[in-house]
């Protein structure tokens, strides 16, 4: 079987070529580099022609074409697909493009409006983009309280505390139905960001998401060892809500979520997929997390959940680490203040991410590293300096396993991730022998470095290490509620 479903991808980006393209010019090609494809396992030094925003010639034979980029001693590769990025303004595109990434979509939470995200970025994009349909936004607007402009998460109050009736369990769905049918990707969830959202509330979610063929990505209702509400169970409330309704599911940056015990909630995505449960999962390569203070992850008992104290938080503008006065008076007030949160261990980290199950997405956000390095620092880090991944597993957790996630929602998922001729020249060319990650927590937007060349839909977004000017390919997926209009799906 999975052999049949290798050949129908391959075949089908195959099919998009014309005879005798071999011979042909190409708008550009890239030349003796080493070419890496996970799906086909391909790793040899070829030559790349590119046409009409599709590869469409791979040979170890010489090309021609109006511009020739010489890879020597550079890997040519898949671009990179964040499922999980927040910040969506150009600036981050930019460090996003200089990571690595030809593919960021905000799939956790999502846009609080699909239709509007979608006009606001066409043509305006470095980088391609999409978004789930926000189960958030939905319930804050059902309750009265909808997000203000720019935000994504609402801050603690009766809309995200509060149990819904079923009349607003109704108005929540028929809300993302609209979004869906505006282009959503999936349903996007944010259990802790909503704590009165009951079991069968998150059920009926994923029951939408099963009837319209799609998946749910959440972020767990809980984390931190102490019942009720750790890790665990918060990790089987999402599982179970999967099986009884037959929605795949996504669980987000699970070593946030889950840390000290991310490996016993691995080996339970494990467990469910070996039982036939379409379950997923992701992870960032940093122990500190970021979030809105003000949010309902703040709720009384955060402290004995999460096992930290207020001086485990810290402004990232500031590197001010908090007392109690300052977290009650930045907790209280109604300005949405992001703080970084230092939870985790690099020992744990350390074992989530060479994890065969975990895709890397960078849960980007303007004020945390994650946004600019998380792809180099993947390749640096665990690939060069740790040797815990090999470069081919690393790509595939970076370009093929994410666009297989993507296959989920839209066909266009299809042509990415992948090294293939027919596909889109969605293309990253990179020194494995340098590229690394200078993002810091205190200067989180530093670019990384290494990455040579970067094409989105063949049209060069990075060229010699620097972001183009004038020239935004980025396009939209789109879910299956939103045809037409060129763009993929």
């Amino acid at each position: 079987m999975r052999k049949l479903i290798f050949y129908f991808f391959f075949f089908g980006c195959i099919g998009v070529l014309t005879p005798g393209v071999a011979a042909q010019q190409y708008d550009l090609v890239i030349e003796g580099g080493r070419a890496i494809d996970p799906e086909t396992g391909l790793d040899a030094v070829r030559n790349i022609g590119i046409r009409d925003g599709k590869i469409a010639r791979i040979s170890p034979g010489k090309l021609i074409a109006a511009r020739v980029i010489h890879a020597d001693g550079l890997v040519v590769a898949p671009g990179f697909i964040d499922l999980h990025q927040h910040g969506q303004d150009l600036a981050s595109q930019r460090v996003k493009a200089l990571d690595g990434v030809t593919t960021a979509l905000e799939l956790e939470i999502g846009a609080p409006d699909v239709a509007q995200f979608l006009r606001q970025k066409e043509g305006h994009s470095l980088i391609n983009y999409g978004t789930s349909a926000s189960h958030v936004a939905a319930r804050a607007s059902v309750f009265g309280a909808p997000l203000p402009a720019g935000t994504i998460l609402p801050k603690s109050g009766p809309a995200t505390n509060q149990p819904a009736a079923p009349e607003q369990i109704e108005a929540i769905e028929g809300r993302l139905r609209a979004e869906l049918d505006a282009g959503g990707l999936a349903i996007g969830m944010g259990i802790q960001y909503t704590p009165g959202a009951t079991r069968l509330e998150v059920i009926d979610m994923f029951r939408l998401a099963a009837e319209r063929g799609l998946p749910v990505y959440t972020h767990i209702r809980s984390a931190g060892r102490v019942e009720p509400g750790s890790s665990i169970e918060a990790v089987s409330e999402v599982i179970g809500a999967a099986a009884v309704t037959g929605a795949s599911l996504h669980i987000v940056h699970i070593n946030s979520s889950c840390l000290r015990d991310s490996m016993e909630c691995l080996s339970m995505v494990a467990g469910a997929r070996a039982r036939g449960l379409d379950v997923t999962t992701e992870a960032y390569p940093y122990i500190a997390g970021i979030t809105p203070i003000n949010s309902a992850l703040f709720n009384p008992g955060w402290q004995e959940k999460l096992g930290i104290s207020y001086s485990d938080l810290v402004l990232p503008d500031s590197g001010e680490h908090l007392t109690k006065e300052r977290f009650e008076e930045l907790h209280n007030s109604s300005a949405t203040q992001w703080v970084l949160v230092y939870a985790n261990t690099q020992e744990i980290v350390d074992q989530v991410i060479p994890n065969p199950l975990v895709m890397i997405a960078s849960d980007g956000v303007e004020g945390h590293p994650r946004n600019a390095g998380s792809y180099a620092r993947v390749l640096a880090e665990y690939v060069r300096e740790k040797g815990t991944i090999t470069l081919m597993d690393a790509i595939r957790k970076m370009t093929l396993m994410p666009a297989e996630m993507l296959e989920r929602s839209t066909t266009g998922a299809r042509h990415k991730g992948r090294l293939q001729e027919g596909c889109d020249a969605d293309i990253v060319v990179f020194d494995a022998a340098t590229i690394h990650d200078r993002a810091t927590f205190q200067k989180p937007m530093e670019p990384s470095e290494g990455v040579h060349y970067l094409l989105v839909r063949g049209t060069l977004v990075v060229d010699e290490g620097k972001i183009v000017d004038g020239v935004f390919p980025g396009k939209a997926l789109l879910g299956p509620g939103k045809p037409g209009l060129g763009i993929d799906r």
